[in-house]
């Protein structure tokens, strides 16, 4: 069985760190290595290697600091160029380690960035998704490289995967995408719902992370872009069928400058 403890870092980021009863561990994303190796020593886990999505700094400033402690592997995405990255993965890609037993499925998100990948494993109580900034909690990562196309695809992708798969991104940017969200459609019953549940956590202090796919499918816009009531408010109230992408680009447009 095998445990996945959220990293906070930075202002909003979270490292993903995921460890077997042995004491060994992976990370996934670390932009910065002072709090994975606090992490490491406090919880006696010894680092076996390193899962990268995208190659902006906050998820991989931490790698050469990292691998000088640990020589560990460093699995990135084949279509970027990243510093530190030893092992090169690509769409259908598995990475299979021994120490923690895991394999894991690569799944090529363009979008955030044109070659950002997600890693996918099913363990024995629920299926695991490392999905960096592709989907979030609420939202879904803005366009810094790809095609609002490109990030459909990539979302319509996720969205195929089991309902009970536990979705790990890599930002606590969860409230702030439900306000935009309720700020399209204030009165959706799942926007209320999940923003109630959510305000709850964090005033608690506690991660809006893990969500789950059967969440992400009641409670992201970004992935309704198929329901007429979205498609009424982003047509100034007209019900006639408006096309999945021209909704999705029409809300991530409004989510840029929201």
């Amino acid at each position: 069985m095998l445990s996945v403890i959220a990293i906070p870092a930075f202002q909003d980021n979270y490292i993903w760190l995921i460890h077997d009863s042995a004491g060994n561990g992976v990370v996934v994303d670390p932009g910065d290595a002072a709090p994975v190796m606090a992490a490491l020593d406090r919880l006696g886990v010894t680092l076996r290697a390193i899962l990268i999505t995208h190659h902006h700094p906050d998820h991989t400033a931490g790698i050469d600091a990292l691998t000088e402690c640990w020589p560990v592997p460093v699995y990135g995405p084949k279509q970027e160029s990243i510093r530190g990255v030893t092992m090169a993965v690509d769409d259908g890609d598995q990475v299979i380690l021994t120490e923690p037993s895991i394999r894991l499925d690569v799944i090529a998100v363009p979008g955030h960035t044109l070659g950002h990948v997600a890693y996918y494993t099913v363990q024995p109580d629920k299926p695991l998704l490392f999905c960096g900034d592709t989907l979030f909690s609420g939202g879904c990562g803005r366009l810094f490289e790809g095609s609002p196309a490109q990030m459909l695809a990539s979302l319509d992708r996720l969205s195929e995967l089991p309902e009970q798969t536990l979705i790990y991104c890599t930002h606590e940017y969860t409230t702030s995408n439900l306000a935009f969200a309720r700020s399209i459609l204030p009165s959706d019953p799942a926007l209320i719902r999940r923003q109630q549940q959510v305000s709850a956590l964090r005033d608690a202090d506690q991660p809006s992370l893990p969500s789950t796919l059967a969440e992400e499918l009641r409670s992201n816009l970004f992935l309704r872009c198929h329901e007429a009531d979205l498609q009424a408010a982003l047509n100034d109230g007209s019900t006639e069928p408006t096309d999945r992408l021209s909704v999705f680009t029409a809300l991530r447009t409004k989510k840029d400058h929201f």
